[in-house]
């Protein structure tokens, strides 16, 4: 089966769980920005053709997808802050800013289908953890989406208020411009000081 479909969603429902959000974050990797997370209920009969995981798609294809899935669906994007990843950890952070994507959506789901291995400890619905989730359920392929556009969209922003770093291109990911950038430029209140290269130029200062 090439590319995500709606089997596990199919299967929940035919349970009598007819709302399922699918669920998954952006920016774990970032040494910059927020971590996002998209939490999206798909109408079954109104299935966005051609959806996939985020990264597969190039930036004109999510921006199309997102107009259809926010017509269709109901989304909720959230994120957890840089102080918040410093404080917690990325993965905590990450789960954090998924239990407030849940938390946001206008109908309360039946059932979760979260992208990855883990299901956030915070969550009081019933969850599937899947392991490359935005490649196999269409519903997390969804939240994938609107997540990649909704961080990009804030690290565009960030690169305006912080020339130099390259967020508009790198999305704050360690490429080679942005770690010789820290190095020149230093640290800005958007980098995540608990991540190793940050934290190194910090003990250097």
């Amino acid at each position: 089966m090439d590319g995500p479909d709606f089997s596990f969603e199919a299967g929940l429902i035919a349970r009598g769980m007819p709302r399922i959000a699918g669920v998954d974050e952006v920016g774990r990797g970032p040494l910059a920005g927020p971590v996002t997370a998209a939490a999206v209920i798909l109408d079954p009969a109104r299935i966005p053709e051609g959806l996939n995981d985020s990264k597969k798609l190039t930036e004109k294809r999510r921006l199309a997808l997102l107009e259809q899935i926010m017509a269709s669906a109901d989304v909720c994007v959230a994120h957890a802050t840089v102080e918040e990843i410093d404080e917690i950890n990325i993965l905590r952070a990450s789960h954090l800013a998924m239990e407030r994507a849940i938390a946001g959506l206008r109908t309360r789901p039946h059932h979760c289908l979260i992208d990855g291995n883990l299901i956030p400890r915070g969550l009081s619905i019933p969850a599937t953890a899947v392991i490359k989730g935005d490649a196999r359920s269409v519903s997390i392929s969804a939240a994938s989406i609107a997540a990649k556009v909704a961080r990009d969209a804030i690290m565009r922003d960030l690169a305006q208020q912080f020339p130099g770093y390259g967020w508009d291109s790198n999305a704050g990911y360690p490429s080679k411009s942005h770690i010789s950038a820290l190095q020149s430029l230093g640290v800005t209140p958007h980098h995540r000081k608990s991540f190793k290269p940050v934290h190194n130029i910090l003990c250097k200062a």
